[in-house]
Order: structure tokens, then C-alpha cells, then sequence
């Protein structure tokens, strides 16, 4: 399948995986692009520019297809050493890097000028556009079903992603319920030119997290998903369990007076235990909506294969079937 995408990144199928703390590691990236996709390296799960660049060379150890690393801009007390994670992108040699969070802005002149593709998370057709202005090549729409931080506008990808055809003139991926090959035929009728999955990327069998992880997304129904921090209008899409509930209750009772030091127990350095130790109500952890349609945990080939079997069979079998002679 040739999509802009496709042709802008160097790959097979139009399917990236976006990135996810403790969870985007070389191991994953690396299955993902072997498999015809896009794999994605979390740079912040990484404590320093000298670790992503040992897990960079990793996955180059892995796969010899184009893969990416995320970075997220996001206010913090003590900043990430972001001019030495760029350094590392670029000195190893990536090709594409997914930014989220702030406007990337200030650091996207070095990444230009190594030549590397920049691909910014949006949640709305206004920062789409801001991201087009500076200088994205593309960028990933995310809609109110994703997991993680949807924005405050809560708009579903019905009408967000056309709306963002509407307006766009670089090319944009579907973010946020993409799951199989239904989600990547819908994205594309839509006016993706492709989809970025995460929920669904945790459930295969080389996601490096504890098998407790993937059981609870199996278990998980599209209405077990909450939304956290939104007094703090720093929303969160997480999975439910006890830590969020109590959460939740924190939000209800302290109402306008609510600050992040009441609800850090529940969200500030949780990842670890629950991805890697498997506790799963250690904390508050990004899920989509997209848990309701995962059933199994293949690999990602399998996932992918299957993906682009059920898309190719929608287009050409039931779709066409549509049309009259």
C-alpha cells in the first residue's frame, strides 16, 4: 500500500507506532519496523542522551529498516538534557523523530538540517496547522479516543481527521482507536494517509512490559478508560483501577483547590512498577479507548499481516462489492 506516508518515511505499510513510555524500547521498534511499519524509541524512558544512544544502537542491531524516536516537550522543574537527546538521534543516525507535547519549534533547526523527517502530535486542527507553519513534515491527529493526553477540546476522529484534510496540505496519520484493518480503511477514507497505534502495540508479544499489562488490556471493555488531571487541563486517558479511582475522588473533593502534589502518589513514577513489576494499581497509566476491540497478543508481524490483510480485503471486497456496475 503507497500512501504519502509510505513514500516520506521509506516504509511498507503505513502503520507507526507512536511512543510510549516504558513501553517504546528497541525491542519494539524494532519488530515493528522489521514487520513493514514504523517502529518508535521513547527517548525520555531513556534517563540520558548516552542511554537512548546505547538503545538506538540496539535496535540497529535488530533492524536494518527505518525506524524513529519520540521526544515530548513538556514543562518540567529540572528540563531533560533535550540538546543532548538530539545529538544522540542525530549522531545515530535516525531518520525520523515523533515530537509531542510543546511546540517543538526551537529544536527543530538541527534535526532539519541532519535531514530527519519530523512528525508532531496534535490533538486539534489549529496545532496541526501551527505544526505545518514550522516546518513539520507531517503530523499524527490524535483524537479523543486516544491514550495518553488528548487535549481539552474532546473531539472524536470523525470529525477531527477530515476536518484536518480540510486544512492540511502535508500529509497526517490517525491517531487514537486505531486497532485493525477497519481503523487503517477509516483513517484513509477519512483523509489519513495512515495510522499510528499504541494501546494495540502494547498487546504482541515483543511489547517489553509484564504479561499483567497485556491480560488487563484483553480484560478491558472500550468504557473501562477514565479521564484524569482535567481541572489541571493536563488530561490524561488512562485505564481504570484502584489508584485512578482514588484519584478521581481526589478531583471530586478538592474541586478548584486541586494542585499535582494531592494526586503525584497516583501518576509521579508510577510506569516502572506497573509496566515492569506488573502492579497494576501502582498508579494511573495512558490507554486508549482501542482496549474494547483487543482480544489477543500476537506477534507483530502477525498483527501487522493481519492488518493489512483485512484492509486490502475491505477495499477490494466489500467496499467495491458497494458499487454498482
Amino acid at each position: 500500500m503507497k500512501t504519502r506516508i509510505t513514500e516520506l518515511l521509506g516504509i511498507q505499510h503505513p502503520i507507526i507506532q507512536g511512543g510510549m513510555h516504558y513501553v517504546g524500547y528497541a525491542e519494539l521498534a524494532a519488530a515493528v519496523s522489521n514487520a513493514g511499519g514504523l517502529g518508535i524509541i521513547t527517548g525520555l524512558t531513556q534517563r540520558t542522551p548516552s542511554a537512548l544512544a546505547g538503545e538506538i544502537r540496539r535496535c540497529r542491531e535488530m533492524t536494518d529498516r527505518p525506524f524513529g524516536v519520540n521526544l515530548t516537550f513538556l514543562p518540567a522543574v529540572t528540563q531533560p538534557d533535550y540538546p543532548g537527546y538530539i545529538k544522540a538521534i542525530i549522531e545515530g543516525g535516525v531518520k525520523v523523530v515523533e515530537t509531542a507535547g510543546n511546540n517543538p519549534q526551537k529544536w527543530l533547526a538541527p534535526l532539519k538540517e541532519a535531514g530527519i523527517k519530523v512528525i508532531h502530535k496534535c490533538t486539534s486542527v489549529r496545532h496541526a496547522l501551527k505544526a505545518e507553519t514550522i516546518g513539520c513534515d507531517a503530523v499524527s491527529v490524535d483524537g479523543f479516543e486516544c491514550g495518553g493526553h488528548p487535549g481539552e477540546d474532546d473531539v472524536p476522529n470523525f470529525i477531527l481527521l477530515p476536518r484536518a484534510a480540510e486544512e492540511l496540505r502535508i500529509p497526517f496519520v490517525a491517531s487514537g482507536g486505531m486497532a485493525d484493518g477497519r481503523s487503517l480503511v477509516a483513517a484513509l477514507a477519512l483523509g489519513a494517509e495512515g495510522m499510528n497505534m499504541g494501546t494495540r502495540f502494547i498487546a504482541t508479544k515483543e511489547a517489553p512490559v509484564h504479561e499483567n499489562v497485556k491480560h488487563a488490556l484483553i480484560a478491558a471493555s472500550e468504557l473501562d478508560t477514565r479521564l484524569v488531571m482535567r481541572p489541571l487541563r493536563n488530561t490524561e486517558r488512562v485505564l481504570t483501577n484502584t489508584a485512578v479511582e482514588r484519584l478521581l475522588g481526589k478531583e471530586r473533593s478538592l474541586g478548584a483547590l486541586l494542585k499535582f502534589e494531592d494526586i503525584a502518589p497516583e501518576v509521579a513514577g508510577v510506569y516502572p512498577r506497573i509496566m515492569k513489576e506488573g502492579e497494576m494499581n501502582a498508579g494511573a497509566w495512558s490507554c486508549g479507548m482501542v482496549a474494547g476491540l483487543i482480544r489477543d497478543v500476537p506477534t507483530v508481524k502477525e498483527l501487522i499481516d493481519r492488518i493489512m490483510a483485512e484492509a486490502e480485503s475491505l477495499i477490494r471486497r466489500r467496499l467495491e462489492g458497494m458499487l454498482g456496475a
